[in-house]
């Protein structure tokens, strides 16, 4: 049986262990950076404190870090995980999820029920694919991005590093969403976003910087 160990104890954590109950993984705990949290139970499952308190089980777990939904806290947490000698986990995907076999998908991503991933698709590592996504052919979604629930990129879409693509939101095709940048909530892109912005409304409009 695989054995992991969650980056994260909240709401988003919560929802990977139960991926995890559904797939017959076995969550030993969750890590928090946090010192009062140390120790705490969440759902049942303890919090274990961070990386330097579970060196005893380097090389009996997988390290998911993708039990955050901030991109940037992810890529941190995956920077940690590896340069501690730690084996970042499998991808995990929902066995209600549509997904071709020509797709690839990254170490540390996990993709939840009900997603649709047709043709010819490129997830890259610590990538979150959430509830009823629908994702078509030939997109390309780079590391630490997050997708939240109900969203749609249509073909040919490419989501830059880092990214966030809020619940409800729509990406017409052959559109690029900047690294590092945050679709709003409902939005209807039908353009390019640059890196390091927020675009949210439909159509999507520019809001601000992300610097």
């Amino acid at each position: 049986m695989r054995k992991i160990v969650i980056w994260g104890s909240g709401g988003h954590a919560r929802e990977v262990n139960w991926l995890c109950d559904e797939l017959g993984v076995q969550v030993l705990g969750f890590l928090d950076e946090r010192p009062e949290m140390k120790g705490q139970l969440v759902n049942g499952v303890s919090v274990l404190g961070t990386l330097d308190d579970i060196e005893a089980m380097r090389h009996e777990v997988e390290i998911l870090c993708a039990g955050v939904g901030d991109p940037a806290l992810k890529k941190r947490f995956a920077y940690d995980t590896i340069r501690s000698g730690f084996r970042i986990a499998d991808p995990l995907v929902h066995p209600q999820v549509r997904l071709s076999r020509r797709n690839i998908v990254g170490q540390g991503s996990m993709i939840c029920e009900g997603a649709i991933l047709t043709d010819n698709i490129q997830i890259g590592c610590h990538v979150i694919i959430n509830r009823s996504a629908n994702i078509s052919h030939d997109t390309v979604i780079d590391d630490y991005v997050t997708i939240a629930p109900g969203v749609n990129l249509a073909g040919n879409v490419a989501v830059g590093e880092g990214a966030y693509i809020g619940i409800g939101s729509s990406v017409r095709e052959k559109c690029r969403i900047g690294c590092w940048s945050m679709i709003g909530g409902g939005a209807f892109v039908k353009g390019d976003i640059p890196d390091f912005t927020m675009a949210a409304g439909v159509p999507a409009v520019i809001k601000k910087r992300l610097d």
